[in-house]
């Protein structure tokens, strides 16, 4: 066994300051050196040796390189278990470096802020016409049918609406729902889904205001859970999908419609999208590590863009194992 890799890795203090900061989420290359001080080039060194070692690793999406932990997986290197207690107790037993990690991470938390500004400011300009942005991706009428189907005949019973936007999946499935939830973190949002759905019974739904990572509402709420073109804009998908399993009920049903990978990078400057759709890979792994037991997915091959349909259903809570998310 060889551990020497993983000793060298984790003796530099920059370097326990990367895992750090990916022990908390998922960093691009350029992310991290903004919030070190540090130049790229230096960064993506540091970054080397840690992916080298098997703590961390790379996933490419069009030009930008995201880094995550892989402490406390499967294929986390020898000393995975004593590497993940190190990051843990690293801040106790030295001030100066307890002192940066806590700067970093107010660093972390401008960058998170900016980055929600930005998005929040798009959505603004763009709510009247957000319908017509999202036609020019894919058409909906076939999207809408095959979500439909996927979601089968019966009833939908409490359903959750997450990033409602204009309200279009609130009105579609609102006839097969005993009540519909729509939230979204878009006041001119929640306006427009307002108007458009006042034609509905009173009673028979809720606009709310709310952070998708922080959902608003107790545990077992809804028996489905809907994200239509939502979580391409996560920073962190997997702990939004972690709030979703929160809010389902066992045997509930989650929904994702969103793209397939694609190498669009103006979506991502010019659009504010976070990821540049998902493969079946990524989208399966986050499920099933949120609590869900994944379906097969359903492609709609579109020019530019394939839109995909990723259904799954919420493990009881006698047969749930913990999500990363909220594993200790």
């Amino acid at each position: 066994m060889k551990i020497d890799p993983t000793l060298r890795a984790l003796a530099d203090p920059t370097r326990l300051r990367i895992m750090r900061l990916l022990s908390a989420m998922e960093l691009a290359v350029g992310e991290l050196a903004q919030v070190l001080g540090q130049s790229q080039p230096r960064v993506s060194r540091h970054v080397r040796i840690l992916c080298d070692a098997g703590l961390a690793e790379r996933r490419k999406e069009g030009a930008w390189v995201f880094l995550r932990s892989a402490i406390g997986e499967d294929r986390a290197p020898p000393l995975g278990a004593a590497a993940a207690r190190l990051l843990a107790v690293a801040e106790e037993g030295d001030a100066g470096f307890a002192a940066r990690c806590e700067e970093d991470r107010r660093h972390l938390a401008a960058i998170r802020a900016a980055r929600e500004t930005s998005a929040a400011s798009y959505f603004a300009r763009h709510a009247a016409e957000w319908d017509t942005l999202r036609s020019l991706h894919s058409p909906d009428g076939p999207v809408e049918a095959a979500l439909g189907a996927a979601l089968g005949h019966g009833s939908l019973g409490s359903l959750l609406d997450i990033g409602t936007g204009t309200g279009r999946m609130a009105e579609l499935f609102a006839p097969r729902a005993a009540h519909v939830t729509g939230l979204d973190n878009s006041p001119e949002m929640l306006r427009i889904a307002r108007a458009r759905l006042q034609h509905l019974p009173a009673g028979a739904f809720d606009l709310v205001q709310g952070d998708f990572a922080k959902l608003p509402f107790p545990d077992r709420s809804f028996d489905t859970v809907l994200f239509h073109q939502v979580l391409h804009y996560a920073q962190a998908p997997e702990l939004v999908l972690a709030e979703a399993a929160r809010v389902t009920r066992p045997n509930g049903v989650l929904a994702i419609v969103d793209f397939a990978a694609h190498d669009r990078e103006e979506l991502r400057s010019l659009h504010a999208h976070a990821r540049l759709g998902f493969t079946d890979e990524q989208m399966l792994g986050l499920l099933s590590d949120a609590g869900f037991t994944p379906a097969p997915p359903v492609a709609l091959p579109g020019q530019p863009l394939t839109v995909k349909i990723w259904t799954a259903r919420r493990v009881p809570a006698s047969a749930a194992k913990p999500t990363k998310a909220t594993a200790s």
